[in-house]
Parts: C-alpha cells; structure tokens; sequence
C-alpha cells in the first residue's frame, strides 16, 4: 500500500507530462505544412473566434483535423492490440500482427484491388470492407489451427499464426504477379499511408474502436491475474480461455478496424507497450491508456514528418514508423538483462 502511494505521484507526472506533450504535438501538427497556420490562428480557428480565414478554416477543419484524430485513433488501437496479445501471449516480442492480421488484411485488399472490387456499398468502400474480413477471418483460422480441445497454447497459437501470415503473403505475392496494373496500389497500401484521412474514414472506424474497446476494459482485471500463469489464474475463479477468445477478439476487431482505414503501420504494437511498460510496470489497467496516449503520440508524430519531411511529396508513414520501430526491436532482441513480468 505504501509502495502503491509513493508511485502514485510518479505515475501521475508521467501521464500529465504525455497529455501536455500529446496537445503541442496536435498544435504543432494543426500548425505545420505546405501552408504554414500560426499556433495562434489554428486555435482561433478551433474556438470559432476572430475573422476565420475561409482557406485556413478548410485546411484546419477538412485536411488537418481529420488526420490528426485519424493517427490517434489508429496508434492507440494498434498499442492498445499490441499489449493484449503481449499479455495474453506473456511475451514483450509479440507483434498484434503476429498472429496475421496483417497478411489477412493485405490479402483482402489485394484480392479486391487485383479483381478491381473497388465498389461503394451504402457509403463504405470495399477496400476497407475487404480488409476487415480477411483480418478476421485470418484470426479465426489460427484460432481454430491452435485450439486444442477446450484450451488455446499460447505458443501454438503464435506459430500458427506465422505459419498462416507466410501462407497468406505467399498467395498476396502471387496475386500481385497477377494483377500487374494494380501492383503500385497495393504497394503504396502495404507501406501504410493516412493521407487520405476524413471525417467519413473516422465515422468508420470510431463504432469498431469502440466496440472492441469496451471488452477490453472489462477484462483487465483478468487480463492481470492471467499474468500470473495460467493455471493461478484457473485456481483464482478466471475462464482463462474465455477471457483469451473474447480479448483475442477484441484486439484483432480494434487492429482490423484501422488497418482497413491506413494500411499496414507496424512496430506501434510492439515498441509502444513495451516502453510503457518500462514507464508504469505491467499493470494493465494503468499500461493500456498510457499504451493509448503514447501511440496516439507516436503515429501523430511519424504522420507529421511523413507529410513534411520532403513537400510535396508524402513518404509512407509506415515507412517512418519502421524507420523508428526497426533499431528498437533490434535492442529488443539484444537485451537480455532486466525483464518487465
């Protein structure tokens, strides 16, 4: 109890520290582009005060805004996806697309733009559609691959989940030797971009956000004591593979929902949890929103320096973020001393 009170303020600083930090990097970012806005007129524009200047309001509120909210809720989900399976799998090295999410998303895509499926359906493109459910359906077929009876081997589950990624990029591979016209797309798609980011974008994939959100915060509780073992967990009341389905679930439907939206950004899944790890320890009811607010952070960052580092051309944001990501994982491997279990 005294240990928990003397962390506490610490714990409060380093949450103050990165929403102080999270607002100037939105600021900045508002700020920030082939037009530059003065910090001071982007919240005049925000506050609905002042003579709003019509061009400035239209890069503000339909380009700027729209991408920033996009990169933070894109980098929360991939960091918050990447603690579950992190937890779940009781391993800081786990990816959320480890378990072939990415592959399945890339098949998807692939397929609909090699046999130009490029159609709107009731206002939602069928790109993005696509991409969910290979997402999902990729995810259920390494469930089932590593069910065994009524339990699920964490290991098995990781090595069926790379044994149907390699599959599943094989078929993306021969797909795009295919459908030659549609290589540089889907290209640009797997290095992920938010370039096209828009309100209606973020109208879509707020409801998936949500959705697989709130069985997470449910179960963190559960999430906690699985860290113990699974067995102490079984011994302590909890369905472990109850608990494990649901959060596989939840973390695949949260990676899904915005890699539909962006394309494939890794590393944010990895190297996000693992530093707030470092920062707050493995409590996931403190980790997951400090998960959340560092990704939000990072992927807003990246996507900043992906659309000015070299105007007018806009680099990947992916490509940034392994960029970052890369040289972190491979510390990661190397580092043999201090665990954070």
């Amino acid at each position: 109890m005294v240990i928990a009170m003397n962390q506490r303020p610490r714990i409060i600083y380093i949450y103050l520290t990165i929403i102080l930090v999270l607002l100037l990097a939105v600021l900045i970012s508002l700020s920030i582009g082939t037009e530059w806005i003065a910090p001071r007129q982007v919240i005049e524009i925000l506050l609905g005060k002042g003579v709003e200047s019509p061009i400035y309001g239209l890069i503000i509120k339909q380009l700027r805004l729209p991408r920033i909210i996009l990169s933070l809720i894109i980098g929360s989900a991939l960091a918050i996806s990447g603690a579950i399976f992190q937890g779940l799998i009781r391993n800081p090295m786990v990816d959320p697309y480890i378990v072939g999410v990415s592959a399945g998303a890339g098949t998807g895509v692939t397929l609909a733009i090699v046999f130009n499926l490029s159609w709107t359906i009731v206002g939602i493109s069928t790109i993005p559609l696509m991409s969910f459910l290979g997402a999902i359906s990729t995810v259920f077929i390494v469930y089932r691959l590593a069910r065994v009876g009524k339990t699920i081997p964490v290991m098995t589950f990781l090595l069926a989940g790379v044994a149907v990624g390699f599959i599943l990029n094989a078929i993306m591979s021969f797909l795009m030797i295919m459908g030659t016209d549609g290589v540089h797309k889907v290209v640009y798609w797997l290095m992920g971009s938010i370039a096209n980011a828009s309100w209606q974008e973020i109208r879509l994939v707020l409801p998936y956000y949500l959705i697989g959100l709130l069985p997470v915060i449910y179960y963190l509780k559960d999430l906690n004591i699985i860290l113990l073992g699974e067995e102490s967990a079984r011994y302590l009341g909890v369905d472990v593979e109850r608990v494990k389905l649901v959060l596989i679930i939840a973390a695949t439907l949260l990676t899904a929902a915005v890699v539909a939206v962006s394309g494939i950004i890794g590393f944010i899944g990895l190297i996000i949890p693992h530093i707030s790890r470092m920062l707050i320890g493995p409590d996931h009811r403190k980790l997951l929103p400090l998960s959340a607010l560092l990704g939000g952070l990072f992927l807003l960052i990246s996507d900043t320096l992906a659309r000015t580092l070299l105007p007018p051309l806009e680099i990947p944001v992916g490509i940034i973020t392994a960029l970052a990501g890369g040289p972190y994982f491979i510390y990661l491997l190397r580092r043999k001393k201090k665990e954070y279990w």
